[in-house]
């Protein structure tokens, strides 16, 4: 979607690299080991580990701060048969680590259950009245996962209790007026972000998080390796689910996971993967990201996160069937309120609010579950930093969606003081206030933006201006080496001006793709493919016959023919 204050600026990538020797080294073509370059993947090592990572090639699960000391305790409270709580997330992270957890500690015969806070009535990660009920159910130990790293005060209280708690965790830790990092009482705290843990990744998310600590688990109870491999594909959807950046050890984790799921254990994954009408042989980080993750997110929003990790551990096949079919149901349900949402803030944002720097949508009614993918949607529109608030039963809640140009956790940083809760990461963040300081929030967070016009121009990056004669049938397949595409090592983007259009046809029963019959100027033929919506297309196009566009090759199979095509991202119509 083009930003509403102008259009977007096309950037064509200019690193530097002999991309003619790593082609010949790798057997690859000059233009993909471009692309390798783009994606910041530099020396032999890397690029081979890139190309060929394999689950061997992953870092040292010990290298983890207090990692051993927590699967000490773990295993010595296994063996006094002493009560294991794991305490998660409802979201699609929280639920994978809280899954891998419970598998892992349950399969070295671990007494252990697991609570996942409700999210409108607990609000995020652990707090006191979950720590209270852990004492009352005479539980020994806490184990967080995908949360704890903030609860100071909350661990403090299950230490008064008598409790042993152990975090695992991989949000930014919090630090001091000093900058000192301030970490909660724990026996034992598991986060690749703190400043001395020796880990050499820290982009790994929760579910990797508690994937690592389970690995060394097994490894001290004797359990197979081949058992934790098993697991994996929990590791590659929390990756994908949680956004993090596809690079290092999470493609890995990702490319391997997704390879693994068709031979999952797990028959409710299996279950909720047909009900959303897929392939599980061919599955991308796509589907997971945009079809098979939400349905997981659904339960944590709009009821309970229990029903999308009652159904991951779910082995019988007839309610697995019913309870994925109620996943799917909901996350419908969830689309339709997004829908509704989306529409009214963009119409606040566009009544009042178009000219702040940063944008604070206030929408009472909002269900809170929806705040961050709306504030996802408002910041794609309109490219600001957006921040949405709902209100809550006893105050506002809020989440934000930001630019690269603005460290979105450093910037509620700047206004704690009017905050009740917050926590986050430079591109999104959770907190909440009380309802009477929702002016002075959006006043403040504009005063202390720094940020220039130029900020707000969504910069679109071009890997190669390519030519459509260099296109083949076989670069269109080197490019599949390259996969997933996701966050941080997206699908390449190609480019090529000057094209004439010879001419257009609008497709679908919603009208909502464009087929084009192109033209090179060196008289090559081409069709191209736009999804968008055919006929406001038609009408921007006029009279005009030419098109620069950016593009990503693909073969059109058509009754047993196979032409190249390509499939338009961007454009630009020449007048």
């Amino acid at each position: 979607m083009m930003g509403r204050n102008g259009q977007a600026a096309w950037m064509l990538q200019t690193k530097r690299a002999d991309f003619t020797a790593i082609a010949n080294k790798f057997g690859i073509s000059p233009v993909t080991a471009r692309i390798i370059r783009n994606r910041d993947v530099i020396g032999e090592d890397e690029i081979d580990r890139y190309l060929n990572g394999t689950i061997r090639d992953l870092y040292d699960p010990h290298l983890l701060k207090d990692m051993d000391r927590a699967v000490a305790l773990i295993q010595e409270k296994i063996r006094q048969g002493k009560k294991i709580r794991i305490v998660g997330d409802y979201d699609i992270d929280g639920v994978c680590s809280t899954y891998l957890l419970y598998r892992g500690i349950s399969r070295c015969k671990g007494v252990v259950d697991y609570q996942i806070p409700e999210r409108i009535k607990d609000g995020y990660g652990i707090n006191e009245a979950i720590i209270r009920k852990a004492a009352e159910d005479g539980i020994d130990t806490i184990v967080t996962c995908d949360n704890g790293i903030a609860a100071r005060e909350q661990i403090a209280l299950a230490k008064e209790s008598g409790m042993t708690v152990i975090v695992t965790d991989h949000h930014e830790v919090p630090v001091n007026e000093d900058g000192q990092e301030v970490l909660p009482p724990a026996d034992a705290v598991v986060n690749p972000k703190q400043k001395d843990c020796p880990y050499p990744f820290s982009g790994i998310c929760g579910g990797v998080v508690a994937y690592k600590l389970v690995q060394v688990l097994y490894e001290v109870c004797g359990v197979p390796q081949r058992e934790w491999e098993d697991l994996l594909e929990f590791a590659a959807i929390a990756t994908v689910g949680d956004v993090m950046k596809l690079q290092d050890e999470n493609r890995i984790l990702v490319r391997w996971g997704l390879k693994q799921m068709p031979r999952t254990k797990s028959v409710g994954l299996r279950k909720l993967v047909e009900a959303c009408n897929l392939d599980i042989t061919a599955l991308t980080a796509y589907h997971i990201g945009f079809v098979i993750g939400p349905c997981l997110n659904a339960s944590g929003r709009l009821q309970t996160a229990k029903l999308a990790l009652e159904l991951l551990l779910c082995q019988g096949e007839g309610k697995a069937e019913q309870m994925a079919a109620e996943l799917k149901n909901l996350n419908e349900e969830r689309k339709e309120l997004t829908a509704e949402g989306v529409e009214e803030a963009l119409q606040q944002v566009e009544e009042k609010l178009a000219q702040d720097p940063v944008l604070v949508v206030y929408l009472p009614e909002c269900h809170e579950s929806l705040a961050g993918i709306i504030a996802g949607r408002v910041r794609e529109a309109w490219n600001k930093p957006t921040f949405v608030l709902t209100r809550g039963e006893d105050c506002v809640k809020g989440s934000g969606r930001s630019i690269e140009a603005y460290h979105m956790y450093q910037a509620l940083c700047g206004v704690q003081d009017l905050l009740l809760k917050f926590g986050g990461h430079p591109m999104a963040a959770g907190f909440s206030l009380e309802e009477a300081h929702v002016e002075e929030f959006r006043r403040r967070l504009n005063e202390q933006a720094q940020l220039k016009p130029e900020d707000f121009i969504p910069k679109i990056w071009i890997d190669v201006a390519m030519p459509l004669e260099y296109l083949s049938e076989r670069l269109v397949e080197e490019l599949k080496i390259l996969e997933p595409f996701g966050q941080g090592n997206e699908k390449p983007q190609f480019a090529q001006k000057n094209l004439h259009i010879r001419s257009v046809r609008v497709l679908g029963k919603n009208r909502n793709a464009v087929k084009l019959s192109l033209v090179t100027e060196q008289g090559l033929p081409m069709d191209g493919m736009l999804f968008t919506e055919g006929d406001r297309f038609v009408e921007e196009l006029g009279s005009s016959r030419m098109i620069d566009v950016i593009y990503y090759p693909d073969v059109n199979e058509y009754n047993g023919n196979r032409t190249l095509q390509i499939v338009i991202r961007e454009y630009k119509i020449r007048s």
